[in-house]
């Protein structure tokens, strides 16, 4: 019976890992950027924590949006459709264009609110000029997003990660020239961060697009799209899948996002801890996300055959592959949870030792909950791409919100502001969001395969 599933999972694998590779080489820009401020102090990696809170709730819009390329091309590639492929990416490629450049604005608009967030200020200063360069790199990001999903939908999955390695290679490169002043270049400190980044994502969308038009399976998608020339009925279908996918994601990233602000109030120290705990959970959570992207690719094509039974086998196995990784990631965390912050840290400078110590120790009771909450956040993110592999996003969005903003959300605040948790508060609040969120989602894919299997059987 389970082996069933588990001969799927070589192939699940295989199209998962540069998936996989490639998130985490995003995850990996950010801790690089915190590793290398980290040397600077608690204050400015607190900075670059906060800058890139409002950063990332801009781009989990931008992101989430372009997931609705996925599904769509990698059902009309199995039905062997290239005209609507094609399209699929031609307007979701302009969509997320669109979008990115609206949510640039919203961002710079939206910076002067920092200063009325009760966070310490000398944070506020160091962020604002960093938040100026990374929010311009959200229009290379969200561009790339959309090559990148049109690449995941033909089950290219290598492409986006060749990418992927290539930005971090410039990001580290340009980091340590303008962070600390090395090779003749100024010293520019946290906003040499801000640098690297923009850098290294133009270069990224670049790359990626070269090796799409040399491919010749991609080839033929990415070349003389007529911009320009866009259909109503193409446009109205991305919006609907894409513009709740963006929601989910903007739910979702927009409660860890809080997690940062609630910190905040808590001290730079606090907010250190946070961001040190976020990074860590968050490369986990791109595994976890890389087999959702797997799932959502192999769903999709699946309801382009209508073969439904094999869509439920394919999704069932997927739950299963993650959540042994899933708990692997929670025994490491449990085992390092005092191990890994001092990794952010320079615990040799005596004079900010103290700081420092208080950092570890809080980062190390955080990551203990991270630990606990793997098998939740595995399974509501698999559970995610399921559905939007069967185009269901709708329902999901309204999950998410429950989840994030009426659960989890009102529980960290309280726990970190009127009792003695603190930070281990905000956490407990995530905890109990992720396992709401992921016993619906599971329990929404459960019912919506049986009844497509019922109502073909019936058919027939």
């Amino acid at each position: 019976m389970l082996a069933r599933y588990t001969r799927e999972f070589r192939y699940n694998i295989r199209l998962a890992t540069p998936v996989i590779f490639g998130m985490l080489g995003h995850t990996l820009v950010a801790l690089i950027d915190n590793i290398m401020v980290g040397q600077l102090g608690s204050a400015e990696l607190a900075a670059v924590s906060l800058g890139n809170s409002f950063m990332f709730v801009a781009m989990s819009l931008g992101i989430g949006f372009s997931t609705a390329i996925t599904p769509l091309v990698a059902e009309a590639d199995a039905a062997e459709n290239r005209e609507g492929g094609k399209s699929a990416f031609k307007h979701g490629l302009v969509l997320c264009t669109i979008l990115a450049i609206f949510l640039l604005g919203v961002l710079l608009v939206a910076k002067p609110v920092m200063y009325s967030m009760n966070q310490p200020k000398e944070v506020v200063d160091l962020a604002m000029p960093y938040l100026d360069l990374i929010a311009v790199s959200l229009i290379p990001l969200i561009i790339f997003q959309a090559l990148k999903q049109f690449s995941d939908g033909l089950s290219m999955t290598k492409y986006p990660m060749y990418a992927t390695f290539l930005a971090n290679g410039v990001n580290i490169l340009l980091n340590y020239m303008f962070i600390f002043g090395k090779f003749g270049a100024p010293a520019w400190g946290v906003i040499g961060a801000g640098v690297g980044t923009l850098a290294s994502r133009v270069v990224m969308v670049i790359y990626l697009y070269i090796l799409l038009y040399r491919d010749k399976k991609s080839s033929g998608y990415v070349t003389d799209l007529k911009l320009f020339s866009l259909q109503k009925d193409k446009v109205k279908k991305l919006l609907n899948l894409g513009i709740p996918s963006g929601m989910q994601m903007f739910f979702e990233m927009g409660i860890f996002t809080a997690s940062v602000w609630l910190s905040g109030a808590l001290g730079k120290n606090a907010q250190a801890a946070n961001q040190i705990a976020l990074n860590l959970s968050s490369m986990t959570f791109m595994v976890a996300s890389g087999f959702g992207v797997a799932a959502m690719i192999r769903v999709g094509n699946q309801v382009g055959l209508k073969k439904y039974k094999e869509l439920r086998r394919i999704a069932q196995s997927m739950f299963l592959l993650t959540l042994i990784t899933a708990f692997i990631f929670a025994a490491v965390f449990m085992l390092g949870n005092k191990i890994f912050p001092k990794l952010y840290l320079d615990l040799d400078d005596v004079s900010q030792l103290k700081d420092n110590m208080e950092v570890v120790a809080i980062a190390s009771s955080l990551l203990f909950i991270s630990a606990i909450f793997q098998i939740s956040d595995t399974v509501q993110v698999v559970a995610l791409g399921v559905l939007r592999g069967m185009q269901d996003v709708k329902i999901p969005t309204i999950i998410t919100f429950i989840s994030y903003w009426l659960i989890a959300f009102p529980i960290s605040y309280y726990l970190s502001a009127y009792t003695e948790l603190a930070s281990m508060g905000i956490w407990i609040g995530l905890l109990t969001g992720l396992t709401f969120s992921g016993t619906l989602l599971y329990l929404r894919f459960n019912r919506l395969t049986k009844k497509l299997i019922r109502d073909k059987e019936i058919a027939v």
